[in-house]
């Protein structure tokens, strides 16, 4: 597995930005009211630390989480017991008959498997299409060109109780990439540990995607947000159903 998302920032991701996840678990759990499905599995694709797959399971549905991350799939399994969770890549990852694939956080965008590609991604698109019940649904939210306003470099900080967070992010407009240099310092002890990750993007417009989505099958609306969470420039939801 890749070196990211180890133990301290997994830790911090955890504490202080599962906004999304936290805000996506409701709207995932009422377009299954509304769609019918008041029980199945739920595929929770760069599953975390399992906020939302929490969500889902206290709302009475099976779960599988995956996430690349040894150090995010073992908090997930602390927070969800009854879950099933497995470490491994979601671009090969085997994905079961289910109701529902979640992809919330900017997971498809990662490089964090070096085989990436826009092909894999497509047939990942197309997997999870025969692998969702009629009227299943797919829920997620990607970063796009524009995810750092202005070009050059966008510089950010967060704390928290026992924790502080350096963030350099930098947009290769010609080539869509983003690269984010981060820097945490977690409280273990009476003293501060220094990490440092350093996490690649590949941005995919919202036509692009949309398109996919609709030549694999699915109805796809996009979205500027969950629930009252609203998304930043460069960033947006979907929200697709299988139709076929």
């Amino acid at each position: 597995m890749p070196d990211a998302y180890r133990d301290d920032l997994a830790y911090i991701h955890d504490a202080g930005f599962g906004h999304f996840a936290r805000e996506a678990g409701p709207v995932l759990v009422d377009a299954f009211r509304h769609g019918g499905f008041s029980r199945g599995l739920v595929v929770d694709l760069g599953c975390g630390s399992g906020i939302l797959s929490k969500a889902v399971a206290d709302a009475g549905y099976q779960v599988l989480g995956i996430d690349i991350s040894e150090a995010m799939i073992a908090l997930a399994q602390r927070r969800v017991p009854l879950g099933q969770f497995r470490t491994e890549s979601l671009l090969t990852a085997n994905i079961p008959p289910c109701i529902a694939v979640a992809a919330v956080g900017e997971v498809l965008n990662y490089l964090f498997d070096a085989g990436h590609s826009r092909a894999k991604l497509k047939a990942l698109f197309w997997r999870i299409h025969q692998a969702l019940a009629a009227g299943g649904l797919f829920l997620g939210d990607v970063a796009e060109p524009g995810r750092v306003p202005g070009g050059g470099a966008l510089k950010n900080f967060w704390e928290g109780e026992d924790w502080v967070v350096l963030a350099t992010s930098r947009e290769d407009r010609r080539r869509r990439l983003l690269t984010r240099e981060i820097t945490s310092f977690r409280k273990v002890g009476e003293h501060y540990r220094r990490e440092h990750e350093i996490h690649h993007q590949r941005l995919f417009s919202r036509p692009e995607l949309a398109r996919e989505l609709r030549q694999a099958g699915f109805r796809v609306r996009i979205l500027n947000g969950y629930g009252s969470l609203r998304f930043g420039p460069g960033h947006y939801g979907f929200l697709a159903r299988k139709t076929i």
